[in-house]
């Protein structure tokens, strides 16, 4: 059996994987424009917030580093737009590196230097692509205008009808300020002060010395001239006190401080006096009392020890304790006399002045509200008889002796 062989004319190929709608490689640039889209911010926002050059980061997204001008800084440009897009600085940096095939260079190798700077035209000439991010430039950046290309015909008619209206406005002020400032001289009535009569007829109008000349010259008067030479201002004014009738009183005049004088005697007192053998004088008339009589001291005397309470008319308890033997308490001078309360009232004594009342009651009792005043002492207590209590006695002679 004859054999037939064939060999297949293709070969068997790997097979292929199947790509979808998304399969695409991702790159750094749309990465970045991504997240900053996401974050609603454009180059000029990053340019205001992160301080580098809106070109720099257009740059970054393009992986171009030829756009910077120092090679040395494209690393931490790259790092700082990084993290202000929150990702990863180091990956970032080895995807721009990687993308755009940038290296660092260290120390003063040549790359590190600044490369010099090409001329619009030059790299206009040296641009290959249509890309617009190519160019080093900022090309979203809009193209300034000129000035006149936003002036309107219409504004230039407002602007010269304004101009128009301040310039009547300014001739109109100055007018009335030259209007105000002028001087106009009004004829008066009254006649000059010097007046020359000249007779024209006396020496044939010849002014010689047959010329008659009358001159009358008003001047004002003494009065005058003094109120010109002292102005009114610098007189010695009139004074008149406003305390004139309170100062005018005499207090050794009038009132109860003036000197009295005798009253007079009519004539029929004087004649009845007369018959009857008598000599009448004038009564002087008494002087009226202005102070009143000294209050006389009234004190709590304890010949013997004996418990005392003082209560004032207040209802305030001014003292409250035991009264020893010799003890003297001086009650105080006030309107309403003070009370007293004792207890042992056989050992308490009352001294008006230098005479001693009293006992304040029997001994071995108890007498309350007892007024301190001389009137209810006087008219309730007898004077005290030293005789009958030796220890009143003792203290009697004793004050006596220290005066």
């Amino acid at each position: 059996m004859i054999g037939r062989s064939f060999r297949r004319k293709n070969a068997a190929k790997e097979p292929e994987e199947a790509k979808g709608f998304d399969a695409y490689e991702l790159r750094l640039g749309d990465l970045m424009r991504g997240e900053r889209a996401t974050m609603g911010k454009s180059l000029l926002d990053v340019q205001r917030e992160l301080k580098i050059k809106a070109a720099y980061i257009a740059a970054i997204e393009n992986a171009d580093p030829t756009a910077f001008d120092t090679p040395g800084f494209i690393a931490g440009y790259v790092r700082s737009y990084a993290k202000y897009l929150q990702m990863d600085p180091e990956w970032a940096f080895e995807t721009f590196c990687r993308e755009s095939g940038f290296t660092t260079a260290h120390g003063l190798s040549k790359d590190a230097s600044s490369p010099k700077k090409v001329s619009r035209e030059e790299r206009l000439g040296a641009r290959t692509s249509d890309d617009i991010f190519d160019e080093p430039t900022t090309p979203f950046i809009p193209s300034g205008e000129s000035i006149f290309a936003r002036i309107e015909p219409g504004a230039i008619s407002s602007l010269a009808v304004l101009a128009g209206l301040l310039a009547g406005l300014g001739y109109g002020g100055w007018s009335v300020l030259q209007e105000v400032q002028k001087v106009r001289f009004a004829p008066v009535e009254q006649p000059p002060v010097v007046i020359a009569d000249v007779d024209p007829l006396a020496g044939n109008g010849n002014f010689g010395s047959d010329m008659t000349e009358t001159v009358a010259v008003v001047g004002p008067t003494v009065e005058a001239m003094t109120r010109i030479l002292r102005p009114e201002a610098l007189e010695a004014p009139v004074l008149t006190p406003r305390d004139g009738p309170i100062a005018a009183l005499q207090p050794g005049a009038l009132g109860a401080l003036a000197p009295q004088e005798l009253p007079e005697v009519d004539a029929v007192t004087t004649a009845l006096a007369e018959a009857s053998g008598l000599e009448v004088q004038p009564t002087a008339v008494p002087a009226p009392q202005v102070t009143t009589s000294e209050i006389p001291e009234i004190a709590l005397v304890a010949v013997r020890p004996s418990w005392v309470r003082i209560t004032a008319s207040d209802g305030t308890i001014l003292f409250q304790d035991i009264l020893d033997s010799g003890s003297v308490y001086s009650m105080p001078q006030t309107d309403i006399p003070p009370t007293v309360r004792v207890g042992e009232s056989g050992a308490v004594y009352f001294r008006i002045g230098d005479e001693h009342y009293g006992p304040a009651g029997d001994p071995g009792q108890v007498t309350s509200n007892l007024a301190m005043s001389a009137d209810f002492l006087t008219e309730r207590y007898e004077l005290a008889d030293p005789q009958q209590d030796n220890d009143l006695a003792v203290m009697v002679n004793v004050a006596d002796a220290s005066q």
